[in-house]
């Protein structure tokens, strides 16, 4: 964490030599993890050649060690100079969910630009979100201390009452049921054509207070910046399928990663639970 503080405090311009050393150590040091990654970056793009795979496997590590100072600048130290100016694409969309009263569901993948860009978006937008509170006591209280000031609460996943509570007030909760787990209702669906174990979270909680669903797609473009887009509403949702509205969302998901594939969190173990029971990343080598 004091190291984190750290960090935060350096120049913008000293990130991207020390991400270029970081991710090369990740690579080295987080084997389990890269395998993972090989494994998921070949399942989620049988057409890429070797090559190109590569590619995109060096370009995500490169692309995961530069967003460790992101996350860093956002809980600890400020934004860089201009990033709270940044255009917000498809606002009028969040405000006309917004305007129905009944609160917004605002979902995310896991791309690796996700924390700075939430604090963007808080500068601008009353937003709260839910999280995976850290096993570390001191990290937790440090972290949720930060995101206070960029954030109107961070809710825990498991506190649904309150995220039901601020919904029905008209409140907006971020966030990004992308990944498996065993705590939730989940059910196969498709995710790049692989059988994904995804949460029914969002079909669960639009049903229950009546909230919109609106994507939201953020990344760090080529030159630096970043781009914000606030998608228009999911249209019918729920519906009366819990795995047709989870396939939405995945699909979603999906459409965002496609647009920065090598900013995606592929050291996820997204394919691990399958209907066959096979784990992949034990038998793809």
């Amino acid at each position: 964490m004091a190291i984190g503080a750290l960090i935060a405090r350096l120049p913008w311009a000293s990130y991207r030599p020390m991400a270029w050393l970081l991710a090369r150590l990740m690579r080295l040091l987080m084997r389990r993890r890269a395998h993972i990654a090989r494994t998921n970056i070949r399942l989620c793009f049988p057409d890429f050649s070797p090559e190109e795979q590569a590619k995109l496997y060096r370009a995500s590590f490169d692309a995961l060690a530069f967003s460790s100072f992101e996350f860093c600048r956002s809980w600890w130290g400020r934004l860089r100079n201009g990033d709270a100016e940044t255009p917000i694409e498809g606002l009028e969309n969040l405000q006309r969910a917004a305007d129905k009263g009944n609160g917004v569901l605002l979902l995310s993948a896991h791309l690796m630009t996700l924390e700075y860009c939430i604090k963007i978006l808080g500068q601008s937008i009353k937003v709260a979100g839910m999280y995976r509170p850290f096993d570390n006591s001191v990290l937790e209280w440090s972290v949720l201390d930060s995101r206070s000031n960029y954030t109107q609460h961070m809710f825990a996943r498991d506190a649904l009452r309150g995220v039901l509570r601020h919904l029905k007030s008209g409140g907006i909760v971020w966030m990004a049921p992308d990944q498996e787990t065993r705590r939730g209702d989940s059910v196969f669906v498709p995710f790049f054509k692989q059988a994904a174990w995804s949460l029914t979270s969002t079909h669960q909680l639009a049903k229950l207070s009546g909230a919109a669903v609106v994507p939201f797609f953020h990344q760090r473009l080529a030159n630096g910046n970043y781009r914000l887009c606030i998608e228009p509403e999911l249209e019918n949702f729920p519906g009366p399928s819990v795995t047709d509205d989870t396939a939405r969302v995945m699909a979603v998901f999906e459409s965002f990663i496609r647009r920065c594939p090598e900013q995606y969190l592929w050291l996820h173990a997204r394919f691990k639970r399958q209907p066959n029971g096979v784990d992949p990343y034990r038998i793809i080598q």
